[in-house]
């Protein structure tokens, strides 16, 4: 599932209540998704993917892939994929730092990008904050970076969430929200060097800027007391630098996911 697509995940599900838990009681997720979304930002190509659906959560210590984190509950606060741990939980706010692999781009996937370097695997750092507008409001905005030097560079985002709809068994949310990078960043995932640079694909050097813009809806439904079934679907559209980079085929583009999970 591409990084954007879990973000898309965490935002949609921001708003579900947190289940209550002891803070000794383990609480685990596993499951799977089914996603379609662009070859890479910007494709006009699409690929369908299925990936494993996890997450842990121990006393302090949080552990999720696949949007898991927003699933088993502590993705509210902001969590987001990857290892986590909140810093701050005091009234409206919450306040933390995870660590999360990154897979890079495997510029080989696509013809658009063949011939391109790859932006090789990493370890991001990130620290995130969450404010509790309302009852069924949350606003959120997180920092990352490439901890390990490989190129990823910086990446913000900003982003609100609303629980629209609540029963008993289901729960329907939605979520916008801005991206953006700094220059390393963007010339990574935008940039075309100079011995790149082909007559359809002329050099282009990026500065910081945005990156893009989302707007997400998401779904939950329990099954039973463990099984329940998940999916989203977004819209996002590129901006600033990354909008105007020739490997950008489609500025628009169109996120589905759907999920089974068991929690315990």
């Amino acid at each position: 599932m591409t990084p954007k697509l879990l973000a898309l995940l965490a935002l949609a599900s921001s708003v579900l209540p947190v289940q209550a838990a002891q803070e000794d009681e383990a609480r685990y997720l596993l499951g799977a998704s089914v996603s379609v979304s662009p070859e890479y930002d910007g494709a006009s190509q699409y690929a369908a993917k299925i990936r494993p659906v996890w997450a842990l959560k121990f006393g302090r210590v949080r552990i999720a892939s696949g949007g898991g984190s927003a699933l088993l509950g502590f993705g509210r606060g902001g969590a987001g994929p990857g290892a986590s741990t909140q810093l701050v939980e005091s009234g409206r706010w919450r306040a933390g730092l995870s660590l999360r692999v990154d897979s890079g781009r495997d510029s080989g996937d696509a013809d658009t990008t063949r011939g391109l370097p790859d932006v090789k695997r990493t370890l991001r750092a990130r620290v995130y904050a969450n404010y509790s507008l309302a009852p069924d409001w949350n606003l959120g905005a997180s920092l990352s970076q490439d901890a390990l030097g490989r190129g990823g560079g910086l990446v913000g985002s900003l982003d609100l969430g609303w629980r629209f709809f609540r029963s008993d068994s289901t729960e329907w949310s939605s979520g916008i929200g801005l991206t953006g990078g700094n220059a390393q960043n963007l010339r990574s995932y935008f940039g075309v060097p100079d011995f790149a640079a082909t007559p359809d694909r002329p050099a282009y050097r990026p500065g910081a800027g945005l990156r893009d813009a989302y707007v997400g809806v998401g779904v939950r439904h329990a099954l039973d007391k463990h099984w329940f079934v998940f999916g989203s679907a977004g819209r996002s559209r590129l901006l600033g630098p990354a909008a105007d980079s020739p490997l950008v085929q489609k500025t628009d583009s169109q996120t589905v996911a759907i999920g089974l999970a068991w929690r315990n």
